[in-house]
Parts: structure tokens; C-alpha cells; sequence
């Protein structure tokens, strides 16, 4: 029977600086003897060579109990097969990793059974090494029982011929592997990776054969926004620790409530001892306050890293010191009752939409803006199609892409001309409302647009005030305005949008150039990132400017008595 993992009440727990291992049926006997080896371990790099009994915190052991305990004796069937622990930097957190597996081939009774410690770079990896062979240095019968081969970066276990290997992640990590338990540190590192869901999914292949077998994943917060095979692995252990989802992925992590994040109440020294929990061992809070005052004298974008490193905040928009300004206010416009275009469409009493990109190497993006009745707020919601070449030219971004996908702001098209088909059909379907004022889009190479456009009997026509309905949109230095009238609604909350991760990666992209009086944000000074879905709100925005009349709603007036059939 699969063990409930789950740990619901994880921020009572965090507050009250409990463990945040929920109450697991263990072995006994062979999570106290885990245990036992570990606390015997020595730290290699700490004056008197202290033990990990007398120096290890608590947390950690929890860690060593569990999933070394959850091995069955008699099936040898681990029910704790895999591991996500999330805790900042500076909490021992390398060094620990080294122990666990350490421990972990020392209690191994399979012949010639293979450990993997797996570092995402160079250093990392000669850290973990350099910390093992350390520990079994520092102690005088490991010395006898472990032989160690500096030149692979291996530890034999001599009475069962078991390895450790110390490995960097790449994509022969597993050629001709079939390990018994393998250690990934820092997986952040590997969310950039193209190739980091595939590794990963190899891994875990390799270890299907061992019923023993384990997959630990020990890391920090990443220093962007979560991606790729991170973001996967941090989504699958949220959603088991909230008993949302069942699994064998025993879920340790160290980040604050919720009602911390939206109030920043994290901020406060006062909290940090709730995500540190090696604290006044390999960290202390003066140490933390000091680093933190010199990252808010460096900026922003230092801070935000210093944060999601050191407090694990999670980054939702980067923050680059030559940033759109309309960024810093971005996260903050979210209107939580925007849950799609449809509600966007419904509290509107007009709309308008910008379209940008669209080339094979590019996004097709498509913004629709629209001013709220009553209130005036312009209402933002988004969209983008890519042809699946962009996932191969832009290897960097493939995984983000993939994430958005998953997410619903980005279709990944199959054909040429599914895209312009499906954004054609969505302005449809709000014209067909009657409040879809006009549509202005970027005038080079958007030819296909428009004839998709007129296909929908959208286009030729004029508005009310005899203006074309689809028009161009001057891009450049003309386009000034629209961003600076952007910046100004984001900053006084005139202007809110859905929260769409789309967008929030968008705004990090975006970057700016100043030519006289004149603000541009182009793809040009962007570089190879995407901020197509940008550029088209800006076009939106440029027609939202011109305050287009909202359609008559004769229903409306015939209700008021001010008009008759």
C-alpha cells in the first residue's frame, strides 16, 4: 500500500518550527541505524572535526530517517522512493547530500550496487566529492572499508563492491548506469537545460529495475523564474505535500505561507528563521541581514536573487537593471477575477486588440485590452502561438515554452496557418459580441492577418467615427506613448491583467533604450528573448488611447425607456 506523504498542515508546522515530515510507519530498525552511520560522519571542513551527531540539525536527520528508513527489511521494497528538498543556501545543504549517500552506500547489502551523486556543474560536483572523501578521511575505520579513486571521482565500498560515483550532469550520465539511489543537487540549475526533463527521465528509468532504489532531489529556489524540469518536479512535490495528488516523492520544503508572500511580511528577519532550518549551525540571521542590506544597495534585481537564494522566494518576474518600468509594477496589477479572455469580454464595455510577431522563428502574440464598465480599468489578457522550429532555434527558451504550453497562453502549432486561423476565430468571436472597437497590429510582413481577418468579415470596414477598424500601428520610437501611458495605468492601478505567466516572462524580457526623448522596446534591443505578447498590448493599448466609443447596447436603452422597438 502507497504511504500518504502529504503534509496539509505545513505552515503551522513552519511557524511553529516543527519538522516537516508528516508521521510515516517506518522501519525501526533500519531508519535507526541510518541514522547512526550518519551522525557518526564527520564534517571534513570544520574546525575539531565535529560530527554530524553533534553538528547536523535535526531536519536533516529527519530527512535520513525517512528515506532510508522506509526500506522494508524483508520485501526489500523502499515505499519512499523519492525525495524533493527545498531549503536556501548556506543550510549544509551540500555537505548533507554527500552524507546522505555516503550513508546510503555504506547500509547498501546489494553486490556491486551503484550510487550517483550528480552535480549540475563542475564545481558542485567537485564540492560533493571533496566533502565525502573528507568524511571517510576523517575516520579511521572508513578508511579501511571505503577505497577511494580521486582521478573517477568513485568510492568502492569494499565488503559489497558498491560505488559512489561523483558525476556532472550531462547526457551520458547514465550510459550503461542502473543505480540504486541517486542524489541530484541543485536541480534549479537544470530547469535552463534543454535537456534536463530527458536526463531526469532516464534516471528515473534506470532505477525501475531495483525495488530499493531512490531519487533524491536537494536544491535552492532558482534565481529566475522556475522552469523547465524544476519547475515540474517543485509543482509535483507542492501538490503532494497539499495532498492534492498521491505519489512516492516525499516533499521537504522550506518556503513561507502564503499570506507571507502576498504581504511581504517574509521582509522581516523577524519570519527567516521559519525557512532556515540550519540555523546558528552553518548560517546565522546578522550574517543574512548583512548580505540582504548589501543586495538592496546594489538593486532590485540583486535583491530579488539575494531572496529566492538565501529565503527561497519565488520569482515570478526578472527584474534586469535595464528593465521596461513598467516591470516594478507588474506582479502588483493582478486582478485575481480575470481568470481568461471571457471574463475579460464580459466585465468590458469595449474592447480592442494588438497583434504582434508571427514569424517561424518568432511568437505570434495577440493582446486583447478592455475598458471596464463603471470603473474604466483596461482589463489586459494575452495569448501566443509558435511554430515547433522556434523550439529548435531557440533551444535556451524550449523548456519556457513548453511551461507555457502546459500552462494555456501558448499553442504550439502543428501546421502553417493554425495560428492566424485560431487568433482569427477568437477576434471573431468578440466582434460577435459588438464590442470589439478596432484591431491594430505591427504593418510589416502581417499581409496573412489581415486577409484571415477579412475572411471573418473583420477589416474594410469603418467604426462609428469612420475609421478603419484594422489598422497599422507604427512600431519604434512612435510607439512612446503606448508605453508610457502602460507604465502610468500599471503604477496607479488603472491598468490589471490576468496574471498570466505569458506575460510575466514577457515583462522580464523586455528591455529598454532611450533615444532622446523617445522610450523604445523592440525585439532588436531585447535580443533573442520573446516579448511579442508585449509588443501586440502596446499596439492595444495605443487603440484603447483613443478612448473608442462603446458600442450602443440597444437592450440596455430599451430596458431605460429610452428607446422603443
Amino acid at each position: 500500500m502507497q504511504w500518504d506523504l502529504s503534509c496539509r498542515d505545513w505552515e503551522e508546522r513552519l511557524r511553529a518550527g516543527r519538522s516537516l515530515l508528516p508521521d510515516l510507519p517506518l522501519y525501526d530498525g533500519v531508519a535507526s541505524r541510518a541514522v547512526a552511520i550518519f551522525d557518526r560522519l564527520r564534517l571534513p571542513d570544520v574546525t575539531g572535526l565535529p560530527t554530524l551527531g553533534e553538528a547536523a540539525g535535526d531536519w536533516f536527520r529527519d530527512i535520513v530517517r525517512a528515506l532510508l528508513g522506509s526500506l522494508d527489511p524483508d520485501t526489500g521494497l523502499r515505499h519512499i522512493r523519492e525525495l524533493f528538498a527545498l531549503v536556501p543556501k548556506k543550510n549544509a545543504k551540500t555537505t548533507n547530500g554527500a552524507a546522505l549517500m555516503l550513508t546510503a552506500a555504506l547500509m547498501n547489502r546489494r553486490p556491486r550496487a551503484e550510487f550517483l551523486y550528480v552535480g549540475p556543474t563542475q564545481s558542485i560536483s567537485d564540492i560533493g566529492f571533496s566533502q565525502t572523501v573528507g568524511m571517510i578521511e576523517a575516520d579511521p575505520d572508513l578508511r579501511k572499508r571505503v577505497r577511494i579513486q580521486d582521478h573517477l571521482r568513485r568510492i568502492t565500498i569494499r565488503e559489497t563492491g558498491a560505488q559512489l560515483k561523483i558525476k556532472t550532469f550531462d547526457t551520458k550520465v547514465m550510459t550503461g548506469v542502473k543505480p540504486v539511489g541517486v542524489l541530484v543537487d541543485e536541480l534549479h540549475e537544470l530547469g535552463t537545460m534543454a535537456q534536463g526533463k530527458r536526463v531526469i527521465g532516464q534516471i528515473r528509468g534506470g532505477l525501475l529495475p531495483n525495488p530499493e532504489a531512490f531519487l533524491a532531489f536537494i536544491t535552492t529556489q532558482s534565481d529566475m523564474p522556475p522552469r523547465g524540469v524544476f519547475k515540474a518536479e517543485l509543482d509535483k512535490a507542492r501538490a503532494i505535500r497539499d495532498g492534492k495528488r498521491s505519489g512516492a516523492m516525499l516533499p521537504v520544503l522550506y518556503e513561507f505561507p502564503k499570506d507571507l508572500i502576498e504581504s511581504k511580511g517574509w521582509e522581516d528577519p523577524k519570519v527567516w528563521p521559519m525557512v532556515n532550518p540550519n540555523l546558528d549551525r552553518s548560517v546565522t540571521i546578522a550574517r543574512l541581514i548583512e548580505d540582504r542590506d548589501d543586495a538592496k544597495e546594489t538593486g532590485e534585481e540583486e535583491f530579488r536573487r539575494w531572496a529566492s537564494q538565501h529565503l527561497n522566494i519565488e520569482i515570478g518576474l526578472a527584474l534586469m537593471s535595464d528593465r521596461w518600468a513598467g516591470a516594478d509594477f507588474w506582479e502588483a496589477a493582478v486582478d485575481g477575477g480575470l481568470d481568461g479572455l471571457a471574463s475579460v469580454v464580459e466585465r468590458s464595455e469595449v474592447l480592442v486588440a494588438g497583434i504582434d510577431g508571427g514569424g517561424l522563428d518568432d511568437l505570434l502574440g495577440l493582446a486583447v485590452v478592455g475598458r471596464e464598465k463603471a470603473t474604466r480599468r483596461w482589463l489586459v489578457w494575452t495569448h501566443a502561438w509558435c511554430h515547433p522550429r522556434v523550439l529548435e532555434i531557440r533551444k535556451a527558451e524550449a523548456s519556457r515554452l513548453e511551461d507555457l504550453s502546459r500552462a494555456g497562453d501558448l499553442t504550439i502549432i502543428v501546421n502553417l496557418r493554425e495560428d492566424i486561423d485560431e487568433l482569427a476565430d477568437i477576434l471573431e468571436g468578440i466582434d460577435q459580441t459588438g464590442k470589439l472597437a478596432r484591431v491594430g497590429l505591427d504593418p510589416v510582413g502581417v499581409g496573412a492577418v489581415v486577409d484571415a481577418l477579412a475572411e471573418r468579415d473583420i477589416g474594410g470596414e469603418t467604426d462609428a467615427t469612420g475609421e478603419e477598424r484594422v489598422v497599422g500601428v507604427s512600431q519604434g520610437y512612435t510607439l512612446t506613448g503606448a508605453i508610457k501611458t502602460a507604465e502610468r495605468k500599471l503604477a496607479d492601478g488603472t491598468l490589471v491583467h490576468a496574471g498570466q505567466p505569458l506575460m510575466a516572462w514577457c515583462v522580464g524580457n523586455a528591455k529598454v533604450e532611450l533615444k532622446g526623448n523617445a522610450v523604445i522596446v523592440t525585439k532588436q534591443v531585447s535580443g533573442t528573448a520573446k516579448i511579442d505578447p508585449l509588443m501586440a498590448t502596446f499596439d492595444a493599448v495605443t487603440l484603447m488611447s483613443m478612448n473608442p466609443d462603446a458600442p450602443v447596447d440597444l437592450g440596455e436603452l430599451i430596458d431605460q425607456g429610452i428607446a422603443v422597438l
